[in-house]
Parts: C-alpha cells; structure tokens; sequence
C-alpha cells in the first residue's frame, strides 16, 4: 500500500521510452488485430509474436527498468483501487509516481490477458514462428498439402489434439474480446481521470508535457 509520502509525489512529466514504446506498440498491436486483420493471417501471427515479445521486454523492465516503471511502484491492491475510484468520485484525487491503484488494477489486468491470448495463440499454431507460417502458406498456395500435416509427440492422439487447439482457440477468441472491453474502459478512465485532476494524463505517455 502507497505512503502518504507516495500519495502527494508529482506524476511523471514524461515515461521512459521502454514504457512508451510497449504502450503503443501493444495498444497499437491489438487494434489491428481486432479491427483489421483476420485470425490466423501471417500478419496476426507475426502481431502476435510481437505483442509477446513487447509484453516479455515490459516484464524485463518491471524489474530493472526506472522507478516508476517497476512493479514496486504500483503493486495490485483491488482495496486501494476501490478508494481511489471513491476518491475520483468526490472529486478528492490524490497524485502518485507512477500509475495510480486503478490503473495498476488495469494494467495487470490487461497483462494477464494478454499472456493469455498470447500463449492460446501459441497453442492454436503450434508455435509457429512467422517464417514457418509464410512457408506453409506458400507450399499450400503451391499444391503441396503436405505442409498441413501435423506429426504426433507420441504422447497424444490427433484427437486430443484437435481438443486442444479447440479449446485454445474458444478461449482465444474470448480473451481477445476482453481485452477490446479492458482498453475501452481504460480510455473512459484516462479521460475521467485527466479531467478530474485537470491534467493530462496522456501526454506523458506521448509527449512529455503535462498540460494545465
């Protein structure tokens, strides 16, 4: 749980650029998977080794990144997230280093989600890497059907494997709707927040002001 000493420091005027660039480029990353891409498409598969790859490097960063971006500066608490929502509604907004209680809610929120959809995806192509999908691709596009193939571990039947890839794609499919919800609501927060505190809450993420 935050300190009073927590509670009155100033925000950041400007993230660093890993942060800003695993921002965007997951928001990024996602938007046009869901509005303008088609599952199982090598561009959705090679999105979806980059959002792994950008999601693994803000874990990275978490850890040995500056103080504002690491996890210690905004540990899930669900109890500190519930007051300072209470506190955005009286109008009574406390400032903090890093990101406040709800949005530290959020943020791992969408984190876990996006490990979620990240490892289901894995599980849908067999962890294909984009390289192989494109081969494939090209070899089906060439009469070579061969490539579809799928070799047993022998350790499961092509049954449980289908089941498998079933049940992955389901979950899949439904993780990637929440997380549109999750960035829905995430952009209703920011600009509740930001007029609440009278302070631009996204050009730190961008710019590096804060505008009155």
């Amino acid at each position: 749980m935050a300190t009073p000493r927590t509670h009155s420091a100033a925000p950041p005027s400007l993230w660093d650029p890993v942060v800003r660039i695993t921002h965007w480029g997951i928001a990024v990353s996602v938007l046009f998977n869901a509005a303008l891409d088609e599952g199982g498409s090598l561009f959705h598969v090679s999105l979806g080794w980059l959002v792994m790859a950008l999601l693994l490097l803000r874990v990275v960063w978490g850890v040995l990144g500056p103080r504002e971006a690491r996890f210690s500066a905004f540990p899930p608490n669900p109890v500190a997230a519930l007051r300072h929502l209470g506190q955005l509604a009286s109008g009574k907004v406390r400032h903090y280093p890093s990101h406040n209680p709800a949005g530290a809610m959020m943020v791992y929120a969408f984190w876990a989600c996006l490990a979620l959809v990240t490892v289901t995806g894995l599980v849908m192509t067999g962890g294909a890497t984009p390289m192989q999908v494109a081969e494939e691709k090209a070899a089906v596009a060439s009469g070579d059907w061969s490539a579809l193939i799928k070799k047993s571990d022998g350790e499961s039947s092509e049954a449980e494997d289908n089941s498998l890839r079933h049940t992955a794609e389901e979950v899949h499919e439904v993780v990637a709707n929440l997380l549109l919800i999750l960035a829905a609501l995430h952009v209703i927060g920011v600009f509740v927040e930001s007029r609440a505190m009278r302070r631009n809450l996204v050009a730190p993420m961008v710019l590096g002001q804060r505008r009155k």
